[in-house]
């Protein structure tokens, strides 16, 4: 293919050299044009781009807190009687009569154990006793031919864990008494000594005295 030839420098006209200079103009503007579309397109894409997420194990840790062990206070009751394995266990603050019996084995075949409060609550220090004899009634007889009283003799009861009815084998305690004293024990806890029977309500001097000697902790 044949160009024709270009005139000498020299020989270039005024209207050759404008359009020259409208050519290379035409150039320029369409490199920085280019150059400015590349720039604007990469942008774009980094702008478009979603934000990887960064895993957070500090949110991980603070949704499953480590549980804190807890601290379990602990009680000593002594369990006798008629049970499988007597003997003084630790049981847990709160536990009830009805817990320490089972941790002595429970009670041996045909115990009768309706004289016990199973629910009641136990406090350190407390003894047990599961098929204690039942206290006798004091009977009162007088003969036609004597004025003196046969009564059978009382066996000394426990004030910390006698029952309604042995409470009511005292002397001077009747139903009512022998409730308050057991309203006293379940609100109070275990009597720490003889006289605190002074502190429930109806005891005076004279029925303390009828009772304290028949009486043990």
């Amino acid at each position: 293919m044949n160009f024709p030839d270009l005139p000498p420098l020299g020989e270039i006209s005024d209207a050759q050299k404008r359009g020259l200079g409208i050519v290379a103009g035409f150039a320029l503007l369409i490199g920085v044009l280019f150059i400015f579309l590349a720039r604007g397109s990469s942008s774009a894409i980094a702008i478009d781009k979603p934000p990887v997420p960064i895993p957070s194990t500090t949110r991980i840790e603070l949704s499953n807190p480590t549980p804190k062990p807890s601290i379990v206070s602990l009680i000593v009751v002594d369990v006798a009687g008629k049970v499988k394995n007597p003997g003084v266990y630790s049981l847990p603050e709160g536990s009830r009569a009805i817990d320490a019996i089972k941790a002595a084995g429970n009670q041996k075949s045909g115990v009768d154990m309706t004289d016990i409060n199973l629910a009641h609550i136990l406090v350190d220090g407390e003894q047990i006793i599961v098929g204690a004899p039942p206290a006798p009634v004091i009977s009162h007889t007088r003969s036609k031919s004597s004025s003196s009283s046969n009564s059978a003799l009382p066996t000394v009861v426990n004030i910390n864990t006698a029952s309604i009815a042995q409470l009511e084998s005292l002397p001077g305690v009747g139903p009512v008494m022998a409730g308050r004293i057991l309203a006293y024990r379940e609100k109070n806890g275990r009597f720490t000594s003889i006289t605190d029977l002074k502190k429930v309500s109806g005891m005076g001097k004279a029925k303390f005295a009828q009772v304290k000697d028949l009486v043990r902790l």
